[in-house]
């Protein structure tokens, strides 16, 4: 019951994913009016709004202008439900399940907002970094995987700085933006939920999946090496995967 309960429970906040990841860079009240549909603004029913369900049932249309409806809201449903079900598995009922859920949520926002539009809103990055610093003052929490609020800090700093040194030096030498300070943010974020350890791999890992992610398009010409690239969901991927395997990463290198 309590696995159903994870996965319904993620599949609600999923919901609550996608009003966020359509207001927010519209800069909207996330909790100010009903959801409605984009296309012809109609208020969308109760019985038209649960997750899975109403968009299977409606075969992924509105009702009532009939146009359809991105298969992204299906699809962030799904991840958040399957993270909410996977860090119950793993953690159980405990502070450290609550923080990744916590985590979790803000991730999936970010990657979408992101991957759409090249931006990743103050309004998500200071409250993560505010929740990392301020949890690992609490030495009752995973040791294993949050740091001390000294390792916090330095982590924070470190993760901010590099990436602004990147931005600075690649401004310096070709007089355009590389990378947003939108990204030295997130990896600040990073940094203050898992201290300074994280902040190499993750760098390391993001850009490997980023560069797999850029060559089919460099080599068919469909894009060249100074286009943009949103680079929050490839630092969100890194972190996932430093997460997952902290304790290997950490044995190995220490």
């Amino acid at each position: 019951m309590f696995y159903i309960l994870a996965f319904i429970l993620g599949s609600i906040w999923g919901s609550f994913c996608n009003v966020c990841i359509y207001r927010l860079p519209l800069e909207q009240n996330v909790m100010k009016g009903r959801s409605f549909c984009p296309s012809c603004k109609e208020q969308i029913r109760w019985f038209d709004n649960i997750p899975f369900f109403s968009f299977l049932f409606l075969k992924g249309k509105c009702r009532r202008c009939n146009i359809k409806i991105s298969i992204q809201y299906f699809i962030v449903e799904l991840i958040s439900a399957l993270s909410f079900l996977f860090i119950f598995y793993i953690y159980g009922i405990s502070i450290t399940t609550l923080l990744l859920i916590i985590l979790s949520i803000f991730f999936i926002i970010i990657f979408f907002i992101d991957l759409k539009h090249y931006i990743i809103p103050n309004e998500l990055t200071f409250p993560l970094m505010f929740i990392g610093f301020v949890k690992s003052f609490d030495p009752n929490l995973n040791q294993s995987l949050f740091p001390n609020y000294i390792n916090s800090l330095i982590g924070g700093l470190f993760g901010y700085a590099i990436i602004w040194l990147i931005i600075f030096f690649y401004k310096t030498l070709r007089n355009k933006e590389g990378m947003g300070l939108g990204d030295a943010k997130l990896i600040a974020v990073v940094g203050f939920w898992f201290g300074w350890f994280s902040i190499p791999f993750t760098i390391f890992i993001s850009s490997v999946v980023a560069l797999v992610y850029s060559i089919p398009s460099l080599m068919n010409k469909s894009r060249d090496l100074s286009a943009q690239i949103p680079f929050g969901p490839f630092i969100i991927i890194g972190c996932l995967i430093y997460v997952m395997f902290a304790n290997q990463i950490k044995n190995f290198f220490l």
